[in-house]
């Protein structure tokens, strides 16, 4: 007999995210097509907003690709923008960040492993500086044992959207001094991982996040749900707290 496909929605139950922090508008050039839109992808699993990002503007076009996003958060209150900076660019980068907090925009989104930019890079420490100026929220990509550190002392708000539970002991030392510091549960999927944090950090620094429609938003969800914290601190990562960064 060929065994059914596991149902996760029983352990999931009735949770609902409020704001997911990770989310993609566009395709990748050398990849699959997404299997759908992503609003239908999250509607159909209870995520009622997301914090979106261009992927034209993270690859091509930064101006562009962001004014489809603010076309589209116009359109549908439910899309919270997240503007994409192109780090090989780091002047014109600052430029769109000026003109996209002038439009409201409360978020930036980096995409260092996509257009291969290091840590180190210069590019890196000067957007993390200008947009900590600024009072933007930060959402990036790359190994958090890294990335840390252009953002270590501007005093501003980030969040690590690729922390592995492998790496989360170094994310865990490095945000105890940047209150800053927030991660994605996206990869935080050992039985113990959202709990480690809540009880070291607090719940209020981690964030759902899902990259719908590239990742399956099921495994976060089902983490969440079935993890030892407590319905406040649930809720906060389901949403609270990416609306109050955001």
């Amino acid at each position: 007999m060929i065994p059914s496909t596991f149902d996760a929605n029983p352990l999931i139950g009735d949770l609902e995210v409020t704001l997911d922090v990770d989310v993609l508008a566009g395709a990748y050039p050398d990849r699959d097509a997404p299997p759908g839109p992503f609003m239908k992808i999250l509607a159909e699993h209870r995520i009622r907003a997301a914090a979106v990002a261009s992927l034209r503007g993270a690859l091509f076009d930064m101006r562009s690709g962001n004014d489809e996003v603010l076309a589209l958060s116009d359109a549908q209150p439910d899309v919270v923008p997240a503007g994409a900076l192109d780090l090989r660019d780091p002047l014109g980068s600052v430029r769109e960040l000026e003109r996209l907090a002038g439009a409201g925009v409360r978020a930036i989104r980096l995409f260092p492993d996509e257009q291969g930019v290091e840590a180190g890079f210069p590019s890196v420490r000067h957007v993390a500086r200008e947009a900590a100026e600024a009072g933007l929220t930060v959402l990036t990509g790359g190994d958090v044992r890294r990335f840390w550190q252009p953002f270590a002392g501007w005093g501003g708000r980030v969040v690590f959207l690729d922390t592995h539970f492998y790496h989360l002991g170094d994310f865990l030392v490095a945000a105890a001094d940047e209150p800053g510091f927030h991660t994605s549960t996206r990869l935080l999927n050992s039985p113990d991982a959202l709990e480690t944090v809540a009880a070291t950090l607090g719940a209020d620094r981690m964030l759902y996040g899902s990259r719908t429609p590239y990742s399956e938003p099921v495994v976060p969800l089902l983490r969440l749900a079935t993890s030892g914290l407590d319905a406040a601190q649930i809720a906060a990562v389901a949403g609270g707290n990416a609306r109050r960064l955001l």
